[in-house]
C-alpha cells in the first residue's frame, strides 16, 4: 500500500506591506522638516515675547486663574526635575535628537512625520536655550512662562512634546509603524482578504497490489459478512 500526496501553496502579499517609494519618503521628510521648523520658530518667538512682556516677574491671568503667565528660568526638565544637573538634561536632549534622526530613516507615515517633526522642533527649541540663555555653555536655563494652575510651568515646546507623545500613542494603538505599515497580527489570527492568502490542494490515492482500493473512492459502506450470508441463504430457498 502506498500513499501519494501533493500540496501546492500560493501566497500573496498585501499592498500595504510594501515599503514606501523614495519619492514618498522624500515628501515625508519635507513634512517632518516643515513641522520641525514651525515648532521651533513658535517656541522661540513666544519665549522672546515672554522675556519682553513678563520680565518684571509678575504673574498675569491668561485663562482665568487656571492658566497664568509667569516667567521663570528652568535649569532642569519639566516640573523642574533635574534642576541640579543641567548638563545631564542637555545630554538627554542631544540623545533625543539622535534618536529622532535614526527613527526618521524608516519614515513611511505622514502622521509619524508630524509627530517626529513636533518632537524635533521642540527638542531643538529647548536645547537652544541651554546654549544661548544665561549662564550658557550647555547649562542655560530654559525659558518657561505658562503656569498651569500652579502645578507646573512650561513653554510652547512642552506643548508640542505632549502633542507628539499623544499622537505616537494613538498610532501605536492603531498598529501603525513608523514605516507606515500596519501590524496585522498574522500570528494570532487566520489569514483573510487583506493578509497572506494560502491555497492548498491535496490529492490522495491508495493502491493495493497495483489496483485502486475502490472502498476509498465510494461513499457507500461495504457489505458486512452477515449480509452476504443472508443473501446466499435467500438464494438457496429460491
Amino acid at each position: 500500500m502506498s500513499t501519494t500526496t501533493s500540496t501546492e501553496t500560493v501566497s500573496s502579499t498585501p499592498a500595504d506591506e510594501s515599503r514606501p517609494t523614495p519619492d514618498r519618503r522624500r515628501r515625508l521628510f519635507v513634512v517632518l522638516g516643515v513641522v520641525a521648523v514651525l515648532a521651533f520658530v513658535s517656541d522661540q518667538l513666544t519665549k522672546m515675547v515672554a522675556l519682553d512682556v513678563l520680565g518684571d516677574g509678575e504673574s498675569r491671568p491668561f485663562v482665568g486663574d487656571f492658566i497664568r503667565l509667569k516667567l521663570i528660568g528652568n535649569p532642569g526638565a519639566a516640573l523642574s526635575l533635574g534642576a541640579g544637573n543641567t548638563w545631564v538634561m542637555t545630554g538627554i536632549a542631544l540623545a533625543v535628537l539622535v534618536a529622532i534622526v535614526v527613527v526618521a530613516r524608516q519614515l513611511g507615515s505622514r502622521a509619524w512625520a508630524i509627530a517626529l517633526g513636533l518632537l524635533l522642533g521642540a527638542a531643538i527649541g529647548n536645547l537652544t536655550d541651554r546654549f544661548v540663555r544665561p549662564p550658557g555653555g550647555g547649562q542655560g536655563h530654559v525659558v518657561d512662562f505658562i503656569d498651569y494652575n500652579r502645578w507646573f510651568i512650561g513653554n510652547v515646546a512642552d506643548i508640542w512634546i505632549v502633542s507628539a507623545a499623544c499622537l505616537v500613542v494613538i498610532l501605536a494603538l492603531l498598529g501603525i509603524g513608523v514605516d507606515g505599515r500596519r501590524d496585522h497580527g498574522r500570528a494570532a489570527t487566520a489569514p483573510d482578504a487583506t493578509t497572506d492568502q494560502t491555497t492548498v490542494r491535496t490529492t490522495g490515492e491508495t493502491t493495493t497490489n497495483g489496483e485502486t482500493d475502490m472502498t476509498q473512492q465510494t461513499h457507500g459502506t461495504p457489505d458486512a459478512p452477515e449480509t452476504h450470508e443472508a443473501r446466499r441463504q435467500g438464494g438457496d430457498h429460491a
